[in-house]
């Protein structure tokens, strides 16, 4: 007897073909606005000195799908030769429990992280903003561009990373792809120009300096999600209007937790969350030469919005279904 439910392995490729930009930020847009349970991650030591950390990230919408992303942070690995971290995305049936599909949950991260920018970029950038200023070299920032220009007419990129040959292979590579791509080297000179400034570090100190934003400016923060990091001084958010991905934002940034700390800027300063952007329930930006910022730490919530993307469309097309159909954001993606 044949399995009604059989389990489906998407592998990386397979994965990155499903989740195009101009797909991915409206699937997350809905998720936004709809809503769903995403409990706080739960954090598990594995081992002693040489060990790890496990992340699990869980999600779901009551008769829909649950998700639940595992991230295994392996710092050791170098020495063996291997990636530090390692994630996969389990689909199940949230009505039973039945999995439904396994995912690349590297490639969900990194574009649901990219895609989640943009979609907040739309609410706050100026509609005419056309030069992007990537700070990093890592997955995500290789991925900002695309996301972008998904939603804003994105014609100039600049390149910043700590190693300069890193932002010159990813400047190279972005002009491979038919994009106007070059090497910032002097960061103060490059911010000061760029009508959104995206960063994607691992930094622990800043990066970007509140005075070296122009009015106007959209600034995204990516990559600070502890409270040691930063990629921003106390500067960025003093009369400047803060937007937040989650509630979680303010609880683990070392980018809002300083200033609030100073006294700089207060949680109440907070002016909307992404899903109230999404609700409609706030406004984004409100005049061409005000300076926004968003401050993401990433949520369950885009894994699931990412993962029922990937698993609904590879139904459709398993069923011969056209290309262009797509979940439409409701509560039983399985059909």
């Amino acid at each position: 007897m044949s399995d009604p439910h059989p389990l489906l392995i998407l592998d990386a490729a397979m994965t990155r073909r499903y989740l195009a930009f101009d797909r991915l930020i409206p699937a997350i847009e809905r998720m936004f606005a709809q809503g769903c349970v995403a409990p706080q991650r739960h954090s598990h030591r594995v081992g002693q000195d040489d060990g790890g950390t496990v992340l699990l990230m869980p999600a779901w919408r009551a008769g829909g799908l649950l998700g639940i992303k595992t991230v295994s942070i392996f710092p050791g690995n170098s020495k063996r030769g291997l990636p530090g971290l390692h994630s996969v995305y389990l689909l199940m049936d949230a009505s039973s429990g039945v999995p439904l599909a396994m995912i690349d949950g590297d490639e969900i991260t990194s574009r649901r992280t990219a895609a989640a920018s943009a979609l907040a970029a739309r609410f706050l950038a100026r509609p005419d903003a056309s030069r992007l200023l990537v700070i990093g070299a890592g997955r995500v920032a290789r991925l900002l561009p695309e996301a972008y220009q998904a939603v804003l007419p994105i014609t100039e990129i600049l390149v910043w990373a700590r190693r300069p040959e890193a932002a010159r292979a990813l400047a190279k590579q972005f002009a491979a792809a038919g994009l106007k791509a070059g090497v910032a080297d002097d960061l103060r000179s490059a911010v000061s120009r760029s009508d959104v400034v995206s960063c994607a570090t691992l930094s622990e100190a800043p990066l970007v300096h509140g005075t070296w934003l122009a009015p106007g400016t959209h600034l995204d923060l990516i990559g600070a999600f502890t409270p040691a990091m930063r990629e921003t001084d106390d500067a960025c958010f003093s009369g400047t209007r803060v937007f937040v991905d989650t509630d979680e934002a303010w609880a683990k940034a070392g980018d809002l937790l300083a200033p609030i700390a100073a006294g700089v800027f207060a949680v109440a300063d907070v002016q909307a969350t992404l899903a109230q952007l999404c609700r409609g329930e706030r406004a984004g930006r409100a005049g061409a030469h005000e300076i926004t910022v968003f401050k993401s730490v990433g949520t369950a919530l885009e894994d699931l919005a990412a993962g029922t993307l990937v698993y609904q469309r590879t139904l459709n097309e398993m069923a011969g279904q056209p290309a262009g159909a797509v979940w439409d954001g409701g509560d039983s993606p399985t059909g």
